[in-house]
């Protein structure tokens, strides 16, 4: 049976039809918000169900519906296993969110954060670190798009990217984060409904025993607990997904967004139901040897699976579903990452006597222009989408610990701060290209601890928490030199 099963007319019917939905309701979220709040973070007035949705499905990505399947085709158990400890980084965000709401309950940016907490030095390292995996990410979801159309349908993968890339930067630009976390609701129940009905179908047509054994035959690796690179994986991607969420704009804005209170309880209740998507979307790559299924790509083996079992309604399906989860997390990004360049780029360095009003002008031409950038990076499809994914890893891992030490600890200071980001990213890469991708993001985390304890053991900064914000704070949980508990 051939897994291309949507015509190319019923993909691009497909893409129109959702296309015009989307922009078309973005535009009516937008209409008449006119503030900078309104358009970067909703209003800060973002409540539960709309805040456990659009963390949840900004979650749910590329990353969870191509490279979850392709880490499991290759790292079988501890692949699926592995990536579902993403979670992890939501679920440890948490406390995160609770706290960044408080002490700096109007901030815009992880970059005000950075920048009041430990100054230009360390701010300047941290927006390379943070925009370089912003637009690592940008471009890995836009080849996601161009992947998902040429699995499903056989249309150009250059008409996928440039389709899926067009519709999100039109509606972000409409309707700004409401618009996009009114689309994360939506799209977080077409996700989840999708994916219940491929796992469903793959045992009910292929069966768990022929899988195994399947596989057994084929890959009896893929089923091996002590397969190394895998377990080394699984921790990598403990420590990758945490920096991930840990040190980007998409989830600080979600802090700054919701309500007061809302964020812990927002980000712990979307990462514990986020657990299980991956454990179920990477489950189906193991029948792949069953149904006779070997892909060109590895990264195609998700979607080209589920159109296989499902045929061709259930592959329009697949797509509708894939396609969701793409746009749920490319919006949040565009979103998120037009803030920082806004806000940190251009008003913190550039001018920083820009009105608010022009402000919210220059962030809609910056997300034109983000979509424009990515465009041209997704044209040659240079590499996979976890090659890529796990290449900054090794960046962002080393901004874990500054941003944690940072947030509950006085005595770290700016110029440690920067060199464990520094050290961090540069070991991290070392790692990735002497001994393999799965390694990257431990060894940064690793090396950023080490700095930041040394750093906190040499100097005592005596941070005053007063100083993030410009109204002193009511309540001043931490004494000077003491830990959260």
């Amino acid at each position: 049976m051939n897994a291309m099963t949507i015509p190319v007319e019923w993909a691009i019917t497909i893409l129109l039809l959702f296309g015009c939905i989307w922009v078309i309701f973005g535009w009516w979220l937008g209409r008449n918000k006119s503030t900078l709040d309104d358009f970067m973070l909703a209003g800060r007035n973002v409540g539960l169900a709309f805040a456990c949705a659009t963390a949840m499905a900004t979650w749910i990505t590329s990353n969870t519906t191509l490279v979850a399947p392709q880490l499991t085709y290759q790292f079988g158990i501890w692949g699926m296993i592995g990536y579902s400890m993403a979670a992890l980084g939501l679920i440890l965000f948490a406390p995160l969110a609770k706290r960044i709401k408080q002490l700096m309950p109007q901030g815009y940016t992880c970059g005000d954060f950075i920048r009041l907490r430990y100054g230009r030095f360390a701010w300047y390292v941290f927006l390379l670190i943070s925009l370089f995996y912003s637009l690592g990410w940008l471009v890995s979801l836009g080849m996601a798009g161009g992947i998902l159309l040429s699995a499903l349908s056989g249309l150009d993968y250059h008409v996928g990217m440039t389709a899926i890339l067009i519709i999100c930067v039109l509606y972000t630009l409409l309707g700004g984060l409401r618009a996009v976390i009114a689309t994360d609701f939506v799209q977080t129940v077409i996700i989840l409904l999708g994916i219940l009905v491929i796992g469903f179908v793959c045992i009910r047509d292929v069966g768990l025993e022929n899988i195994y054994m399947s596989v057994k035959q084929d890959s009896p690796q893929l089923l091996d607990l002590f397969f190394p690179a895998a377990i080394m994986f699984l921790f990598n991607n403990i420590f990758f997904g945490i920096g991930e969420i840990f040190h980007s704009n998409v989830w600080w804005s979600r802090a700054f967004a919701f309500k007061k209170d809302i964020g812990k309880k927002a980000f712990l209740v979307s990462g514990l139901l986020w657990l299980p998507i991956p454990i179920v979307t990477g489950f189906i790559a193991l029948s792949a040897p069953a149904i006779g299924l070997y892909p060109p790509s590895a990264d195609m083996i998700g979607p080209m699976i589920a159109a296989k079992l499902l045929g061709g309604i259930g592959a329009v399906f697949v797509f509708i579903v894939v396609f969701s989860a793409l746009a749920s997390s490319l919006d949040s990004l565009l979103a998120a990452t037009s803030d920082l360049l806004t806000k940190d780029i251009y008003k913190g360095i550039i001018n920083p006597q820009v009105s608010d009003k022009m402000l919210l002008q220059k962030s809609k031409i910056i997300i034109v222009l983000l979509g424009v950038v990515t465009w041209l990076l997704c044209l040659p499809k240079i590499t996979t989408l976890g090659e890529l994914l796990n290449f900054t890893g090794a960046f962002v891992a080393s901004t874990i610990w500054p941003i944690v030490f940072g947030l509950f600890y006085q005595r770290l200071n700016g110029f440690f701060a920067a060199i464990a980001m520094l050290s961090g990213a540069v070991c991290g890469l070392i790692g990735y290209f002497v001994i393999g991708f799965y390694v990257a993001a431990l060894i940064s985390c690793a090396v950023s601890l080490i700095v930041c304890l040394l750093g906190i053991s040499i100097k005592n900064a005596n941070f005053q928490w007063q100083q993030l914000d410009d109204k002193p704070l009511k309540e001043i949980p931490l004494q000077d030199n003491q830990l959260i508990s």
